[in-house]
């Protein structure tokens, strides 16, 4: 499990890191509202722990932008500011829970905890995006009602860009997805499987199902 913390307090982030690491997550540290935007768009977690007063701007405005955008990555947010109004602000404006600070680590763990099960629970099992629809049980896949057939690779591949429509992803995070090392592929490798894909997917030129972002990687338009 994959989680993102957006803590301006340098030692307090290094606090809870440590309590996570400790139940073997995963956990990267960004201090700033422009460092967390970086990190989900170049890599995707299984929950995000922000803070609302950072450096460069609020949280609140962070976690709007998000779910805007359409991410949907839970939110617990963890702030100092604990009144029932900004509680019910930041649980309006998407967020799936709010703890105040000062907290007990034991209590933010069983809150992770808890927003991880739940996650785990509502798992998607069938992803739709621009008429395309793919079973993950199943491993089928239809356009606008048509079966297409996919390989294994192929769907896969495919399945990533439905978990984060509309959100850009980069080569090397594309790769480590599919491939076991991404230093073993060949640089053109991804290239070719996203040319495969085109040509079962993109039916009108018009309006092409992926953009290619130059030097970065690839959207699910």
């Amino acid at each position: 499990m994959k989680i993102l913390i957006v803590e301006d307090q340098v030692r307090l982030a290094q606090l809870v890191r440590q309590g996570l690491s400790e139940r073997a997550y995963t956990v990267k540290i960004e201090h700033t509202c422009a460092g967390a935007r970086d990190a989900l768009c170049e890599d995707s977690y299984d929950l995000i722990i922000l803070d609302l007063g950072l450096q460069d701007g609020d949280g609140l405005d962070l976690l709007r932008e998000w779910r805007k955008a359409g991410f949907k990555e839970p939110v617990l947010i963890l702030s100092a500011r604990d009144t029932v109004q900004d509680r019910v602000k930041g649980l309006d404006l998407g967020a799936d829970d709010y703890l105040a600070k000062p907290f007990s680590l034991e209590e933010l763990l069983a809150r992770v905890r808890s927003q991880l099960r739940r996650q785990s629970d509502v798992k998607e099992t069938v992803l739709e995006c621009g008429g395309v629809k793919l079973d993950l049980l199943q491993l089928t896949a239809e356009l606008h009602g048509q079966r297409i057939d996919l390989t294994r690779r192929e769907f896969a591949l495919l399945e990533i860009f439905m978990q984060s429509p509309g959100r850009i992803l980069t080569r090397t995070y594309i790769s480590e997805k599919i491939w076991a090392s991404h230093y073993d592929v060949d640089t053109n490798l991804l290239d070719v499987y996203m040319s495969r894909l085109r040509t079962k997917l993109d039916t009108s030129p018009d309006k092409p199902l992926f953009k290619t972002i130059r030097g970065v990687g690839y959207q699910l338009l």
